[in-house]
């Protein structure tokens, strides 16, 4: 009797489980509205990279070969030559993000950290995305727009200086 109890408590156990995984989902209201949207560039970018699909997307070539980095060059070298007193932790140049460590700037005493995120192809302050912090938190919003007007400044200057060539 007691068997036959624990295999009943069991299966309603399981049942309960089966039918509370299945709640993870999207409402019909949700996915309606994601496909009346139109996706942004960001988004899209940000999809194929986070691999959704199957397996045998793998082995086919649905890319488009004209589509190269889709990150703005002179945004993602002028982050690096205006933060280059900070040591780059990681870099990946497919989503547009650059992490650096902690670093003195020249004549500074404080230390900083910066991400900056590269979001788009154009050159634009939209397109660039930058989190300043010390080892006791945020950095002011004026001192973060201060690091992000340099880096524009020097982008727009390395794509004057290639349009000289």
């Amino acid at each position: 009797m007691a068997l036959f109890r624990h295999i009943r408590l069991v299966a309603v156990t399981l049942a309960a489980a089966g039918l509370l995984s299945g709640c993870g989902g999207k409402s019909f209201k949700e996915r309606a509205a994601e496909q009346e949207l139109p996706k942004s560039h960001s988004q899209e970018r940000r999809e194929r990279l986070s691999g959704g699909g199957s397996v045998w997307d793998l082995f086919g070539n649905r890319n488009d070969p004209n589509v190269t980095i889709e990150v703005n060059k002179y945004l993602w070298q002028a982050s690096l030559e205006v933060l280059n007193f900070l040591p780059v932790e990681q870099a990946d140049p497919f989503s547009g993000i650059i992490v650096f460590g902690y670093g003195r700037p020249p004549g500074g005493g404080r230390a900083y950290r910066a991400t900056v995120y590269v979001q788009d192809p154009a050159l634009d302050a939209r397109s660039l995305k930058v989190a300043l912090a010390t080892r006791s938190g945020p950095v002011s919003p004026d001192t973060v727009r201060a690091v992000e007007d340099a880096i524009l400044t020097r982008a727009r200057q390395l794509r004057v200086r290639d349009s000289n060539l």
